[in-house]
């Protein structure tokens, strides 16, 4: 095949292998719907000029900013391939096949395939009428069990438990019980509202809190997550990390990301604001949403599957078996 062959025949791969940045319709998977700011996408093409270099043997540097970022030492860190790469760490590192795993239902469609690839039992503790987490049964559930996943904000349904329940529910799982803290959509929630996650892991050494640049940053194609933890925890899960398994690229986002700060807040309370006028118009329709904080709504099911009202409006949205619907929040 000649070299003008090769080029031809690579050109429906190229179209096809990027996504568009701004996509109306894609409204399933709680992505940011706006590009990287400008000083993200500005360090990233700077970065593609020096693609033929490996990365760090160990992301050191990553490891440090993500530190000081979250107010911790670089000993409460481990980073890994977006926080799902890092539950899935989690699981590997601190369950053996057989145990057990609290999960509510539903929850981040992830937790029960990472639990199935783990070998790991699961132990389903449903949401109450309103979307929110039953703590108390899952606290009972875990006395048994070798990790509890808690969601906050929860995903499907947006609900954000408070820091005092979350902190109580710590307290009455065995202290040998791995409490995972997913914060994913944690920026979207109001400081006021979100918890002292250096204090919880300095008070509470079984717990680890998961965090991403896949929401609010936008740069979910990137995989970048962060795990914080107390030393023995989060050592562990860094003695895992992957030579050179986190790419270069990952750290000048991030970089210029925290460099970007307000207007990343910015970019924050037009979501939320959207997400407020999103619900405002729902109710006003007769239409229940759950009280969600984070970037996406939750319509819980009613008498007609909303995958049917959804099925010809073009809308990818995500659906659940007993007929609800999450939705992220898009632009107008």
């Amino acid at each position: 095949m000649t070299s003008a062959a090769q080029a031809d025949s690579a050109t429906p791969y190229l179209a096809n292998a990027l996504p568009p940045a701004v996509d109306p319709y894609a409204l399933s998977l709680n992505e940011n719907p706006l590009p990287p700011l400008p000083a993200v996408r500005a360090a990233l093409v700077d970065f593609i000029g020096a693609a033929n270099r490996y990365p760090e043997f160990l992301p050191t540097r990553l490891r440090r900013l993500v530190a000081e970022h979250a107010g911790v030492t670089e000993e409460n860190i481990a980073l890994g391939p977006g926080a799902s790469g890092l539950a899935m760490r989690v699981l590997q590192t601190s369950a053996t096949p057989g145990e057990r795993i609290v999960l509510s239902k539903p929850t981040f469609e992830g937790y029960p395939a990472f639990a199935q690839m783990a070998g790991l039992t699961v132990v389903d503790v449903p949401l109450d009428s309103y979307g929110h987490l039953d703590l108390t049964a899952m606290a009972r559930a875990a006395r048994d069990a070798r990790v509890l996943v808690l969601c906050r904000p929860h995903n499907p349904t947006g609900t954000l438990e408070t820091v005092a329940d979350v902190e109580q529910l710590v307290a009455d799982v065995p202290a040998d019980t791995i409490v995972l803290l997913d914060e994913a959509y944690i920026e979207f929630v109001a400081p006021h509202q979100r918890i002292d996650v250096p204090r919880l892991i300095a008070r509470f050494p079984n717990v680890i809190v998961l965090r991403t640049f896949s929401k609010a940053y936008g740069l979910a194609g990137l995989r970048i997550g962060y795990a914080l933890a107390a030393p023995e925890l989060a050592g562990l899960l860094w003695s895992m990390q992957l030579p050179f398994g986190i790419s270069a690229g990952c750290t000048v986002a991030v970089a210029a990301s925290y460099q970007a700060e307000a207007q990343l807040e910015q970019r924050i309370a037009h979501i939320v604001a959207e997400r407020n006028y999103l619900r405002t118009r729902l109710r006003a329709s007769g239409v229940y949403t759950t009280d969600s904080h984070a970037n996406f709504v939750y319509l819980p099911a009613t008498g007609r599957p909303w995958r049917e009202i959804f099925a010809h409006s073009g809308l990818r949205v995500r659906n659940y078996p007993d007929g609800a619907v999450r939705i992220t929040v898009g632009s107008r």
